[in-house]
């Protein structure tokens, strides 16, 4: 695929599209990124099986402890929860998995430098290291640097484009001798919600002023702040069957559930095909080797074997970025990050390992997975999948697995609307989020922190902020019993 492409593929990644022709989609998706084995009619009537909704709420499921399948790990009572290698882990992948490790939180500095193997970074950027956002493996919150402004502009042809200016993203970051785009403060107008029994919660809505360093962004720019999601599990949510997440999708609503879900269809720069989007808060990148790429390029300003061009996000406009020098190394296959290190960092993205549920057979935490059913929550958080096959021997072949999720887009209505298309999605659609380690997040992060903008301080308040296709499950949890609330979010804190 030629550079071009792939800039066009990174900005679509980015959330712009180039036209209203892009969103053609087309269901003969590909998985180049598996080797997949076919299932057998026998299997798919085994799978079909376990894939059933419960049967009661008086015990806890088979397996359901084991929300990684046979790579579960240990819910450990420390910061490092995140942080363990999947239990299925080979003891010949041991090294390249503490080597990705170490790449993960390398802090990259600025190019000439005499440490070559970790210069290159930005000119322009938002963090100096993956680990910076993604804080000890979990999600990152707002108001750190996990927390990054996306933009666009129309392209008059009923898509939009990146910023000319500014690019596809605002960098609030600079070598010495430059100047960052933007400084950003954040602040919040609270809203007092009246909750059954007697109860209310506090919802603060964020706003965002911008201190723009190369002039104001226009009155047709659209911009979407985004927080770091978590990195356990990525490897399996890569390995579900596209077919299998492409038979929940109902974008007609033909069932008149009210809920839809549609999947983002994207182009793979690493395999030039359509795939399905997996990942990001809109789904706009099908693998973690094509995530991992993109946040280099966007966020460090770090060329890959993917993304090969050496100033992140700099556009035409911005010369001396793009002049500036740079840590491509003949050694490195003129490049900032080679492929082989780019193997050991995807290796250690895609093997971090799910902990365990807890307290699955406790009877409030019952209690609660019967309501989470009864509210429709897991019409869009479905529980669980079978992942594919696998010819290699790879982790997270053929396992049952729990991540919550259905890897569509849904409406999530207005109040978390960024009004901003992201391949895609619409402005108003946000991909299901995973809720697996849901309960650990404050002990990894030192605090919560919900959404896509993180601006959700509670399990409880991320609940009420949902609307749209949404809404009738969130005025249900508004209306349960105060003990009835308790048990669902303990049901919650227990994933």
């Amino acid at each position: 695929m030629s550079l071009i492409g792939r800039q066009l593929i990174l900005i679509a990644a980015l959330g712009t599209c180039l036209s209203g022709a892009s969103k053609a989609v087309s269901q003969e998706l590909s998985e180049p990124h598996l080797t997949a084995v076919p299932r057998t009619d026998a299997e798919r009537a085994r799978i079909e099986d376990v894939l059933s909704g419960p049967a009661g709420f008086e015990g806890a499921e088979d397996y359901e402890a084991k929300s990684g399948g046979a790579g579960t790990v240990a819910r450990r009572k420390d910061e490092a929860a995140f942080s363990q290698a999947t239990a299925d882990l080979t003891q010949g992948m041991q090294l390249e998995f503490e080597l990705g490790r170490a790449m993960f939180e390398k802090l990259w500095v600025a190019s000439p430098s005499s440490t070559k193997a970790s210069d290159g970074l930005g000119p322009l950027y938002h963090a100096r290291s993956c680990g910076s956002c993604h804080i000890r493996d979990g999600r990152g919150f707002a108001g750190t640097d996990a927390l990054l402004i996306r933009v666009s502009v129309p392209d008059g042809e009923g898509g939009v484009k990146p910023h000319p200016v500014y690019g596809g993203q605002l960098q609030h970051k600079a070598l010495t001798g430059m100047e960052a785009e933007f400084q950003l403060e954040l602040t919040y107008e609270e809203t007092v919600i009246g909750l059954a029994g007697g109860e209310t919660a506090i919802l603060r809505e964020p706003h965002y002023q911008l201190d723009l360093k190369l002039g104001p962004l226009g009155e047709d720019a659209m911009v979407s702040p985004r927080v770091a999601p978590a990195m356990i599990g990525l490897g399996l949510l890569e390995a579900i069957p596209s077919d299998d997440i492409l038979a929940l999708a109902d974008p007609e609503d033909l069932n008149g559930d009210g809920i839809s879900g549609r999947a983002n269809v994207v182009m793979s720069a690493e395999f030039g095909t359509q795939m399905l989007g997996r990942f990001g808060h809109k789904a706009t990148l099908p693998t973690v080797s094509e995530q991992t790429a993109a946040a280099f390029s966007a966020d460090l300003g770090i060329s890959t074997p993917v993304f090969p061009w050496h100033w992140g996000d700099c556009t035409a406009e911005q010369v001396n970025c793009r002049e500036a020098p740079h840590g491509n190394d003949i050694e490195r296959e003129g490049l900032e990050v080679d492929s082989q290190t780019m193997a050991v960092l995807n290796l250690y993205s895609r093997n971090l390992g799910v902990p365990a549920r807890e307290n699955v057979d406790d009877p409030q935490v019952l209690r609660g997975k019967a309501l989470f059913h009864e509210a429709g929550c897991a019409a869009c958080h479905v529980p669980k999948h079978v992942t594919h096959r696998l010819k290699e021997d790879v982790t997270g072949s053929f396992q049952l697995i729990w991540p919550y999720t259905d890897l569509l887009l849904h409406d999530m209505g207005d109040g978390l609307a960024d009004g901003r298309p992201d391949g895609l999605a619409s402005g108003r659609e946000w991909r299901t989020a995973p809720l697996w380690g849901l309960g650990l997040v404050e002990q990894v992060g030192g605090q919560q922190g919900y959404l896509h903008d993180g601006r959700a301080r509670t399990v409880l308040e991320a609940i009420l902020w949902h609307g749209g296709e949404a809404a009738v499950s969130q005025e249900k949890v508004v209306a349960m019993t105060p003990k009835d609330r308790a048990a669902l979010l303990a049901f919650l804190e227990s994933l």
